[in-house]
C-alpha cells in the first residue's frame, strides 16, 4: 500500500509539472512575433492610445538627495498617422491631473491642492504636437504645446518609434513609442516648494497606439 501511495504521489507530481510547463510555454508561443520600424508599412489612419500599455513617469530633484519619481495614471489620446510617417503625423494626449500618484497619500493631496496643481480648477493636462524633426532612422524630436495648470508652453521630446505590427492578442494594428524630455515647472506657474523641490522636470513615456484594421 505504501508503495502504491508513493507511486501515486510521483505521478501527480509529474502531471503537475507537465501542466505547469504547458501553461508557462503557451504565452511565449502566442506572443512570439516581430515588429517593423519601416514607417512606410504602417497603414494611415487614427490610432487610439492604449491606456493599459502606456506609462507617464516624471521625476524632480528632492533636496538634492535624489530625483523623486511620480506617475500619471489616467490618460487618453489619438495618433493621426499619415503617409510620410513620423514627419507627417500628429498626436494629442489628455491626462487627468487628479490621477497623479506619488506613492505617498499625504503628498498626493498636497500636489493636487490649490498650492500646486489645483486639479479642481485645472483638471486636465494636455499635449498637442506641432512639429517633428527627424534625427535618425525611426527617431526624432517632437515639439508640441503642453498645457498644465492653465498655462500652455512649447515642450520638445526625444521620440523613438519602436515598431509596428499586428498585436497577436488584440489583433489590432499597433505602434509603439518611447519618449523623454525636460521642462521648467516654473514656466507653468508651479514654483511651489522651490528650491527644496527642483524646477527641472524630467519625463519618460512609453506608449502604444492601436486600431482595428478595416474589415477585421
Amino acid at each position: 500500500m505504501k508503495a502504491f501511495t508513493a507511486r501515486a504521489v510521483v505521478v501527480r507530481a509529474l502531471l503537475g509539472a507537465a501542466l505547469l510547463t504547458a501553461v508557462a510555454c503557451t504565452p511565449l508561443q502566442v506572443l512570439t512575433h516581430s515588429v517593423s520600424q519601416d514607417e512606410a508599412r504602417v497603414p494611415a489612419g487614427r490610432y487610439d492610445l492604449d491606456a493599459d500599455h502606456c506609462s507617464i513617469i516624471f521625476d524632480v530633484e528632492h533636496f538634492k538627495y535624489s530625483r523623486f519619481a511620480m506617475r500619471l495614471d489616467r490618460k487618453k489620446g489619438q495618433l493621426q498617422w499619415n503617409q510620410g510617417g513620423l514627419a507627417q503625423s500628429s498626436v494629442s494626449v489628455s491626462i487627468d491631473a487628479a490621477s497623479i500618484d506619488t506613492n505617498v497619500p499625504l503628498l498626493d493631496k498636497m500636489v493636487k491642492s490649490a498650492s500646486l496643481l489645483d486639479v479642481e480648477q485645472y483638471p486636465e493636462i494636455r499635449f498637442v504636437s506641432t512639429k517633428f524633426e527627424r534625427t535618425g532612422d525611426a527617431r526624432g524630436t517632437l515639439t508640441g504645446d503642453l498645457t498644465i495648470h492653465g498655462v500652455t508652453q512649447p515642450v520638445t521630446l526625444d521620440v523613438t518609434f519602436n515598431g509596428f505590427a499586428r498585436d497577436p492578442l488584440t489583433k489590432k494594428d499597433t505602434l509603439g513609442f518611447s519618449a523623454e524630455g525636460r521642462f521648467s515647472r516654473a514656466k507653468f506657474g508651479l514654483a511651489t516648494w522651490y528650491p527644496a523641490v527642483g524646477d527641472d522636470i524630467h519625463v519618460h513615456i512609453e506608449a502604444e497606439f492601436g486600431r482595428t484594421p478595416a474589415g477585421a
